[in-house]
């Protein structure tokens, strides 16, 4: 995928679909509380519009509980017209404890040059963007690996970048797991030797997978990944960089380090550059059947 697709994908997108007051000041926002994330929530404020909306839009009933809390967003089960929904919503990024992005973001292509001001200047309109560009980029990764055949999450809005644009700052994804039992993280899961043994040959092939479509995840590893039904499933992609970014190397080493030092824990013993050596091998193979979008 070109590093252009940002520029190509915000061009005539509404990257703040809920307009504020010029000169309203407002604190940023943060995690959301559940109590608060209902379609009839008192109040009028901000979150709830967003929930309205994607109501509204049709790819949400109800949000039923928190599943997870990271560095720059917050996970929650909802259900919607298609089942159990994985609904990840991002904090603004001045709410966020990950703002060192710069490293993931090298190597893109803004054609705007306005727009590149404002994103490099972290002005408002420039967060405002790169809030937008951080949904995007990960439902554009999503549908892109999807497509490709690879064990992530199925993304629930779009393909069409208009789409998705309309849900900032929101991804909906597939549920991966039961509403009532989610799948565990790797990292929290409890393996049998045999179990490990096949999460990590699973694991070294996502990674392999990754690379063979240009792709460094930027943080691989067992906290990154699902385990459900005896599969691995890769998250949490906005992150992901391609070959144009000059920092790709380093980062597809860190991924091979992150890997072996977090599956010690499940008592697989490989070091970083071992890893990195297999994974660049299985990466020359075979890739998975991609998948057919059906209309």
């Amino acid at each position: 995928m070109s590093a252009r697709w940002l520029d190509d994908e915000l061009e005539g997108a509404d990257v703040l679909p809920e307009r504020r007051h010029k000169h309203k000041a407002k604190k940023p926002l943060g995690k959301r509380r559940l109590a608060t994330l209902t379609p009839d929530s008192e109040g009028g404020d901000e979150t709830d519009d967003l929930i309205r909306r994607l109501t509204t839009l049709g790819h949400i009933t109800e949000v039923v509980a928190e599943l997870k809390s990271g560095k720059e967003a917050t996970a929650y089960v909802a259900r919607g017209p298609r089942g159990s929904v994985l609904l990840k919503l991002y904090r603004e990024l001045e709410a966020r404890s990950f703002k060192r992005d710069g490293v993931y973001r090298e190597g893109q292509v803004i054609l705007d040059k306005r727009a590149a001001k404002a994103m490099q200047g972290r002005s408002r309109k420039g967060l405002e963007m790169l809030q937008a560009g951080w949904v995007i980029a990960e439902y554009a990764h999503l549908w892109h690996l999807w497509r490709a055949g690879l064990n992530v999450p199925e993304p629930l809005v779009g393909p069409d970048p208009y789409d998705y644009a309309q849900t900032t700052p929101a991804v909906l994804m597939r549920l991966i797991g039961a509403e009532d039992t989610p799948a565990p993280r790797l990292s929290d899961a409890a393996l049998s030797p045999e179990e490990a043994r096949d999460a990590w040959d699973q694991a070294v092939g996502g990674m392999a997978d990754l690379l063979r479509l240009g792709y460094a995840h930027g943080d691989y590893s067992t906290y990154n990944l699902l385990w459900w039904e005896n599969t691995v499933t890769i998250i949490d992609f906005p992150q992901l960089t391609t070959r144009q970014n000059p920092n790709f190397r380093d980062l597809l080493r860190r991924d091979a380090d992150s890997l072996a030092t977090s599956f010690r824990k499940h008592g697989i013993q490989a070091d970083g550059e071992a890893t990195l050596r297999e994974v660049q091998r299985r990466a020359g193979g075979q890739g998975p059947k991609p998948r057919v979008l059906l209309p």
